[in-house]
């Protein structure tokens, strides 16, 4: 069985527990989880998902990147990709020095198109196009503006924090990558644009355990949307719906998540019920599925979990990024519900639909954590899924 080491996520926060001079029942009482399961973590016998991480840092008053080891999930090769990435973010307020060769019409296509590889899981490729695309539209933003024009360079930064997540979940450059999106959404005058910023924005800080601001954010972009009764708007309010049910889930109010998801399921069904075309949102009855067997996953309900997880079917049409997505979150409610080949033939599926995708998301740690702890002995593909992860 592989070794954890010293290093492992429990004993990172035992290291921060300590160094905020707190003891292991003095922190639990300030996070939404038992001593026991702290317990558990701390010593290994048990793995940390994402919002027990995002909750404990909260408490500790730390970036819960540290709590991942300092660099979180990236690498070199990871960072080499962000770092261009990153200057293009920095030339908003600079004025153009080479000219565009790309009419905004092409821009558009172009901006489009990363957007979906990124969508597909193509996340090198995206990488690499991206700030060229990011450079020529904020170019043409100041020579040429036009709303086309705007739009594009707001998805394009849109995609950019996507990308920062993705690629070693780098938040403080998401952050960066949204507040240009914001810049770009009020030059567009295109509410719908704001509002997916501020879904996005609550997102990363849901992530990094701020759950307060997260549902502030998404009450304002509900608030963008104030009389917008177009089909894109009614998606764009429906995913904004399903964001707060998330975050409902984080704080365990069932009674909010249910009353979000309804209001999803409804706008689902008043649209049509799918609207994937809608700014790549993948909104509509899928989504809110998906949501709600998430829901029940963030609030420790494995079985409630599982049994929603067996009722979806997701079509050959399905985003690689959505079903990888998916098979990862069913192998963390097999892996809690005890069904431990399912749970590893689902990270497997994820590997192969989405290697660099499922490779970084935390929860295929925690569900390949849980099954070696679980395995009286580790066959070869656990064995091979574990050093894959860094477990």
């Amino acid at each position: 069985m592989p070794s954890f080491g010293d290093e492992h996520t429990g004993a990172r926060i035992r290291r921060e527990r300590k160094r905020a001079h707190l003891t292991q029942r003095g922190l639990a009482a300030r996070i939404p989880y038992s001593y026991s399961l702290l317990n558990q973590v701390e010593c290994g016998a048990r793995s940390a998902s994402d919002d027990f991480l995002g909750a404990v840092a909260d408490a500790l008053g730390i970036d819960v990147t540290v709590l991942l080891g300092g660099k979180g999930m990236r690498n070199d090769s990871l960072v080499g990709l962000v770092r261009p990435i990153q200057a293009a973010l920095s030339l908003y307020d600079l004025e153009p020095v080479d000219a565009v060769t790309r009419t905004a019409e092409q821009l558009a296509v172009a901006a489009d198109d990363v957007c979906q590889q990124v969508r597909a899981t193509n996340l090198r490729s995206a990488a690499a196009a991206l700030p060229g695309i990011i450079g020529d539209l904020t170019a043409l933003a100041v020579s040429a503006p036009t709303t086309q024009t705007w739009q594009a360079l707001a998805s394009s930064y849109r995609t950019a924090s996507d990308l920062a997540l993705k690629l070693g979940g780098n938040h403080d450059l998401a952050t960066v990558a949204l507040d240009r999106m914001g810049w770009a959404a009020e030059h567009a005058s295109d509410p719908c644009l704001g509002a997916i910023r501020q879904y996005k924005r609550a997102l990363v800080y849901k992530q990094i355990g701020e759950s307060t601001l997260s549902r502030r954010l998404i009450e304002s972009g509900h608030a963008m949307l104030d009389g917008q009764t177009t089909r894109e708007a009614l998606a764009v309010r429906g995913q904004l719906h399903l964001g707060l049910s998330a975050v409902a889930a984080r704080a365990e109010d069932q009674s909010a998540v249910t009353t979000h998801i309804a209001a999803a399921r409804d706008l689902a069904n008043r649209i049509g019920g799918e609207a994937g075309e809608v700014h790549w949102l993948s909104f509509g009855l899928r989504n809110v599925a998906l949501h709600e067997m998430g829901a029940s996953l963030a609030m420790r309900r494995y079985d409630t979990a599982l049994g929603q997880a067996r009722k979806i079917r997701l079509p050959p049409s399905t985003l690689t990024s959505r079903r990888a997505r998916f098979l990862v979150d069913r192998a963390v409610a097999e892996m809690e519900t005890g069904h431990t080949d399912a749970a590893l033939k689902h990270l497997v599926e994820a590997r192969r639909a989405a290697p660099e995708q499922t490779r970084y998301h935390p929860g295929t740690r925690a569900a390949v954590t849980g099954l070696v702890h679980m395995a009286r002995r580790t066959p070869d593909t656990l064995g091979n899924m574990a050093a894959w992860v860094g477990v």
